[in-house]
């Protein structure tokens, strides 16, 4: 597996998300022992970026990784996020980037994960009501008291990263990118190269929708959240893209999932996708996009595709701000 740099952290290029292993998705919580499979695996196979998050469950899916990566923790770098729960109340979902927050779930998430500090600390969504200076300078405490090592934003506007990033160094931006969210490319990815800031697209395969294995809604639980999303519910109109991935990966000898991940891998250093999966069988389909080279004509068919038609999600107010 190839490396890259998210700011001074040193990452494998592609990670593993974990989050549909424990939420959201369906079949999530289901089969903790086949996450725990693929979570080893990942590691046999040279992936060192584990991505997290409190509110993913909530809470079980850190316990969940922390109890697969047991002693080999110190071998990998584990993200996790804060910031979309209210410890100061009862615990319920709501934008709280305060300093008192924070602390509360940074001590959570230690223990959970079993570890005694986390790599990447990202802010999960920014909360308006909490001016971001202050926010990362109760980051850059826990910095000091070695609590964490670096930190991240998620889905942060331009403006926002300029201002954290000159009160500490920004290690890297979580924000949804692949083949049918290209938003980034417009000014995040330039800002972030700008000043030195890693990248790690989430979602990288359009939350299934690139694999081509997704043809209706009704293959998906009630309660996965893709059947209230945007662009599923524009189903139909959207599986376009998918012909043209699937065309060329037929070209490439390749999966779609590979061609959509390899796509990425294409735009640069600094980004380190983090396709999710909760079986072995896709991780290591996954995986194997690291050694998919795509030609320069693949990458402008790819790079043509038009934009889906939805939002990326619902309500798109917590974003980019």
């Amino acid at each position: 597996m190839k490396h890259t740099t998210l700011g001074n952290l040193d990452v494998s290029r592609l990670g593993l998300g974990t989050m549909g292993m424990s939420a959201f998705y369906t079949g999530a919580g289901t089969d903790d022992a086949e996450s725990i499979r693929t979570i080893r695996r990942a590691l046999d196979l040279g992936v060192t970026f584990f991505d997290t998050a409190e509110i993913y469950g909530p809470y079980v899916n850190e316990e969940l990784l922390g109890r697969a990566l047991g002693s080999d923790r110190g071998k990998v770098v584990v993200a996790t996020k804060f910031g979309t729960l209210l410890h100061g109340g009862d615990g319920s979902r709501g934008l709280d980037g305060s300093a008192e927050n924070m602390r509360i779930s940074v001590e959570g998430s230690l223990t959970r994960l079993g570890t005694d500090h986390i790599d990447l600390y990202y802010q999960h969504r920014m909360d308006p009501g909490t001016p971001i200076e202050e926010t990362v300078g109760a980051l850059a405490e826990l910095i000091e008291q070695g609590k964490i090592r670096h930190y991240g934003l998620s889905e942060a506007a331009p403006d926002t990263i300029r201002r954290a990033h000159a009160v500490h160094p920004v290690a890297a931006l979580q924000t949804e990118y692949s083949l049918w969210s290209r938003e980034p490319e417009a000014e995040l990815i330039p800002l972030l190269r700008e000043l030195g800031i890693g990248f790690v697209p989430y979602s990288p395969l359009g939350r299934g929708f690139l694999t081509g294995a997704i043809r209706s809604v009704e293959s998906l639980d009630a309660s996965d959240f893709r059947r209230q999303n945007p662009r599923f519910e524009n189903l139909d109109a959207n599986l376009r893209i998918v012909d043209v991935v699937e065309a060329v990966a037929a070209e490439a000898g390749a999966t779609p999932a590979q061609v959509a991940l390899a796509w990425i891998l294409a735009q640069g250093e600094g980004i380190a996708p983090i396709p999710g999966t909760k079986r072995v069988e896709r991780l290591e389909e996954n995986v194997a996009a690291d050694a998919v080279v795509l030609t320069a004509g693949q990458l402008a068919t790819l790079s043509a595709l038009e934009a889906p038609v939805g939002d990326r999600y619902a309500d798109m107010s917590p974003l980019n701000r």
